[in-house]
């Protein structure tokens, strides 16, 4: 069967792919990749966010906090999964392609809701201090993207994995059915 590689999905997973590996970069090397270290240059958007966000600032890294690096951990795995399902539908366009970019989303998703959760079980530790346009400029709406794009590309993949299984059913009725007769 062939595979249906959404273009939206696949753009999705490749304009993300260097931002992900960009951000576990100034996760791994703090403090080096934070503002005053030698390798901010790299990271240097990063000197208002660390502000902004906690998770990313001195805060975190002077508690020796390792949800940062935990979740960038994560963030790996994640990413090797998105070049994955890029290889997997477009190069070997392999039926496994939808399957493995679901589970990818899926991975996303969650801990972008647990990145959530935490703030709001925590009373907005990290965010909190923030006044609310810099809250909804800097945090709701980058990471609010985080949340709605994998919920688009794990309903559009799970309908067609569903498709691709009611089919491969349908086939292996016909089968037992031909083995009868």
């Amino acid at each position: 069967m062939a595979v249906n590689a959404r273009t939206w999905i696949s753009l999705w997973f490749l304009l993300t792919i260097p931002v992900i590996f960009w951000d576990a970069g100034y996760c791994f090397l703090r403090p080096r990749s934070m503002k005053g270290g030698d390798l901010h240059w790299i990271w240097k958007p990063y000197e208002l966010y660390q502000e902004v966000d906690y998770v990313y600032g001195t805060h975190a890294l002077e508690r020796g906090d390792g949800f940062t690096n935990a979740q960038s951990l994560l963030n790996i795995v994640e990413n090797f999964m998105n070049i994955g399902y890029l290889y997997l539908a477009h190069i070997v366009e392999s039926p496994v392609a939808p399957l493995l970019g679901f589970a990818s989303a899926v991975m996303t998703l969650s801990k972008t809701v647990l990145y959530w959760a935490q703030e709001y079980y925590c009373g907005g530790c990290a965010v909190g201090h923030n006044d609310l346009k810099t809250l909804i400029v800097y945090w709701i709406i980058p990471n609010g993207l985080w949340l709605v794009v994998p919920s688009f590309i794990i309903v559009r993949l799970a309908k067609d994995i569903a498709s691709s299984l009611r089919t491969a059913d349908q086939v292996a009725k016909k089968d037992k059915l031909g083995k009868r007769l």
